[in-house]
This record gives structure tokens, sequence and C-alpha cells, in this order.
């Protein structure tokens, strides 16, 4: 058995090696968001509690930061919890969002965030979350606001129809008001105003979406027009770095026209 496992390992390690030539003659994607997804089914799958799988997804996302560094992706959008997962049962939700709170409050005392200077900022509509939870999220912005190393975004109560809305009903309060001329408001305005504005690269190079299903389910939605999409049949909790290495690898394959 430990002579089986120990193949299988140098097997991984020699098939990571390869894969790391292989994307490191091409270009690399500057900003990467990942919709994190299947945590449940992996739970499922194994037999488990759902908050079980919640709770390995997290500590993939924290390899997830390591990995994003030593393949040079400066920028990573992560979808952690949608609008429409505030509306999951009570039990879940509760468990899903103390995870959630647990790991921002290890966040703020990770000592890659210093080291590497990681700007992090939170992204969506707050007003549902605890307020422990946007206590931390506060913190780590007013850390990290000075960093330019890397920026990690985290997409917590986030909906990309709601953010376009908001962002509509704002320049539409100050035309109102006389503060900017509604014949001014351009694409540019509107992208000044998203979430992402703070960004050097606001829209996603590449988009990743895991457990096999294919669509965006709100995010991003302004910000991904021209973004590359991969789809993987891998569960979150199971993501490994060869598998963001694959999608690297596909993203490189694609000719990006941007409609031309």
């Amino acid at each position: 058995m430990l002579l089986g496992l120990l193949q299988t390992i140098g097997a991984y390690r020699l098939y990571e090696r390869y894969l790391l030539n292989q994307i490191s003659e091409g270009t690399i994607p500057n900003h990467v968001g990942i919709i994190l997804d299947g945590n449940r089914r992996w739970a499922n799958s194994k037999m488990l509690p759902s908050w079980m799988g919640h709770e390995k997804g997290a500590e993939r996302a924290k390899q997830l930061l390591e990995w994003c560094h030593e393949l040079g992706i400066k920028v990573i959008t992560l979808y952690v919890l949608s609008a429409e997962n505030l509306t999951r049962p009570s039990d879940e939700l509760q468990s899903l969002l103390k995870i959630i709170d647990v790991n921002l409050e290890e966040l703020l005392r990770d000592p890659r965030i210093e080291k590497y200077k990681v700007r992090v900022k939170g992204i969506g509509s707050f007003e549902g979350l605890p307020n422990g939870m946007k206590e931390s999220i506060d913190r780590l912005e007013t850390k990290t606001q000075g960093y330019n190393g890397h920026f990690l975004n985290i997409a917590l109560a986030y909906g990309g129809r709601k953010e376009i809305v908001n962002v509509v009903r704002s320049l539409a309060e100050k035309a109102k008001d006389g503060v900017i001329d509604p014949k001014l408001i351009d694409q540019a305005m509107i992208e000044n105003n998203l979430s992402t504005a703070h960004l050097p690269h606001p829209e996603p190079d590449l988009i990743i979406r895991t457990s096999g299903e294919e669509r965006l389910s709100g995010f991003l939605l302004w910000q991904s027009a021209y973004s590359e999409l991969v789809f993987l049949d891998v569960y979150w909790p199971a993501f490994r770095k060869i598998d963001l290495m694959r999608a690297i690898r596909t993203y490189q394959k694609r000719n990006r026209r941007y409609g031309r």
C-alpha cells in the first residue's frame, strides 16, 4: 500500500512539472475568477454532512493563494457566496457563514498577506451578513489597502445583476442632482463605479467553474464579457494545483479576439 501511495505521489509530481513546463511557455492570465462550486456534492459523495464540504472548500481556497503566487497570477476573484445562497436552509446557512467568518479571521493573521502584499477586498451586498463578518471584511480592507503586490477579491452575498443595478441607480441619482451630464454616461464611467474598479486588471482573463456546471450564475456579469470560460468536472474541495494549470493551459490555447 505504501509503495502504491509513493508511486501515485511521484506520478502526480511528474505530471505537475510537465504542466508547469507547458504553461510557462505561454501567457499567464493576470486576473482569474473562480466559482467555488460543488462543496455540498463533494460532502454527499463521501456521505459527510454539508458543512464538512464547505470547510474542506475553505482549506482549498487557502492553498489556492499559494498556487497563484507561484504561477504569477496577480489578481484572484473568488465567488464564495452568492446572493441566492442566503436563501439556503437556516442550519446549513449558519454553518456556512460561520466557516466563512472563521476563515476571514484567519486571513487577517495569515503572514502571506503581508509577505506578498495582498490587497483584500470584499465585493457584494453585505446588508444580510452577520455584523462580525462585515467587521472582519472592513479590517482586512483597512489592513491591506496600501498593498499592490497581489489582489484578492472575495465575493460575498454577491450578484452581478444587482451590482449593475446599483451602479445605474447611483449614476441616475448623480444625473438627477446635476453632478453629471446623462449624455456623458458611457462604458468607462460604469466600469469606474463597479466593485472591481480598484484592480489593475478589472476584467478576468479566465473564469473557472468547478463541479461540472456550465454557467456563470451571476458572477461578474459586466466584467466577464470577454473572459475565457473553463468548466471543470472536479468538485471544489477536490480541486488541485494541476487542475488550475490545466485550466490555464486551456486558456492559452484560446485565440482571444475580443469580438474583432
